[in-house]
């Protein structure tokens, strides 16, 4: 798109004109902006991303967005002038993805969209474009739609809400014609009110989806039942769905499963061995199914399967100590689904380490209550807890912060000891590895 299709799509007044080409790439931060890119100085709660633009272009950007009055004194790249930068982007993330022609996959969910994003990414043949990390919100979606390269095939991206109204404004930049809802848990009920209200959140996605889209659920959907009679086809996953494992059995860590699909029967080997990755292997299977994508081929790519970051990473940490690492986020669903996967591995003692569940609203305390005593009924030998709120827990230690967890971890570890990390993002879990790593080392 050179810079007259860009203004159009847009809405903006070219203020300077810059030099011919086209922008290579969308960034919204300036010291990391280069040759090719085009920077939207987006308003922040503290700084206003119009003062960083001149340092922009210093840095080489093909081209910067700005409010009108921010236009002054920027000069040597093309000036993109626009009452509301983001929606800007937003704009102009749309217009990219119909220019694309690529097949568009929606996902999201209380628990498990960023996995059967990953699982997705890695099965779908073709040339797939995904969310970086976290690059989920009404900033991170656009700017991922962006990056996406012109011989993209599919687009799978992962639509992050916290609050209603938010999966549809995802919606409209995205355009969708496949919507996987993973699942719906008290994940933001203090800011909804209730998993009737997150539900309708989540479900914002379908009505939205064209007259031959595809709208993919599981078997047990709960109270995101009632929206489903919305969706112009529904495909289920899980146990008695339309996409489903009709036998599965773990060996060395490997998930080998018979799925079953409207169009045949497959055998995966999928390279994880916790039930609930095998539940977002068949949602992802699913999307496969709902884009035509043959059965046989995407087994065959199921050995490139990776996960993000701190999702149930695996560290061996020596003395035949394994850690799993799995403290990206936390709610009461995917604690459970963690727990019961502690439970399943390991022959010495099971430790867990758990840190706050956050935004459960008023009933967080009955929430982590919960969960301590399934870690009991799961035989957790050892629970800790870090951070007040992990009182609920019942912990056999209650820690105040995360290097305190590493240094008691570090006194008391025994041979064979498998330990799960997991907690609210908020928490900072990750600092439990690392530090644990260097007391061990040290």
């Amino acid at each position: 798109m050179n810079a007259e299709q860009i203004a159009a799509a847009m809405g903006a007044e070219i203020a300077v004109e810059g030099v011919a080409g086209s922008a290579q790439r969308a960034t919204i931060d300036s010291g990391a902006s280069g040759p090719g890119d085009l920077f939207f100085g987006l308003r922040g709660a503290t700084r206003d991303g119009c003062e960083f633009a001149p340092a922009a272009v210093e840095a080489g950007a093909w081209g910067v967005v700005v409010r009108p009055e921010c236009v002054e004194g920027i000069g040597g790249a093309w000036v993109f002038s626009v009452a509301d930068p983001l929606a800007a982007m937003q704009a102009l993330a749309r217009a990219w993805r119909r220019a694309l022609g690529a097949r568009v996959v929606g996902v999201t969910g209380s628990v498990g969209k960023t996995s059967v994003k990953d699982i997705a990414r890695a099965l779908l043949p073709g040339r797939v474009h995904a969310n970086r990390e976290n690059l989920n919100t009404e900033i991170g979606l656009p700017l991922t739609v962006l990056e996406a390269p012109e011989d993209s095939d599919v687009l799978v991206l992962e639509m992050a809400m916290r609050g209603a109204g938010q999966i549809a404004e995802l919606v409209e930049i995205a355009e969708p014609e496949v919507a996987v809802i993973t699942n719906v848990g008290p994940v933001h009920v203090e800011l909804l009110g209730s998993i009737e209200a997150i539900a309708a959140a989540k479900a914002e996605v379908i009505p939205a989806l064209p007259a031959d889209g595809m709208a993919i659920a599981p078997v047990a959907a709960g109270e995101l039942e009632p929206h489903l009679s919305l969706a112009p086809r529904l495909l289920r996953f899980g146990s008695g769905g339309d996409v489903y494992a009709s036998e599965s059995r773990v060996v060395d860590g490997v998930t080998e499963a018979m799925v079953e699909t409207p169009g045949g029967q497959q055998v995966f080997h999928f390279p994880f061995a916790e039930a609930h990755n095998l539940e977002n292997a068949l949602a992802a299977v699913a999307i496969g199914v709902a884009l035509g994508s043959p059965l046989a081929e995407m087994a065959d790519r199921a050995a490139s399967i990776g996960f993000s970051r701190f999702r149930g990473e695996r560290l061996e940490i020596g003395n035949g100590i394994v850690l799993v690492n799995d403290c990206y986020n936390a709610n009461p669903v995917s604690m459970r689904a963690a727990l019961s996967h502690l439970a399943s591995i390991g022959e010495g003692r099971r430790i867990a380490v758990l840190g706050e569940m956050a935004e459960l609203g008023p009933g967080a305390p009955g929430y982590h209550r919960e969960i301590g005593v399934s870690a009991r009924a799961d035989g957790v030998d050892l629970l800790v807890g870090v951070g007040g709120p992990a009182r609920d827990y019942d912990p056999d230690d209650l820690v105040s912060d995360p290097l305190e967890a590493a240094e008691l971890l570090a006194a008391q570890l025994e041979p064979g000891d498998t330990i799960l990390v997991k907690g609210s993002r908020s928490a900072g879990l990750e600092a439990v590895a690392e530090e644990l790593k260097g007391l061990l080392d040290g």
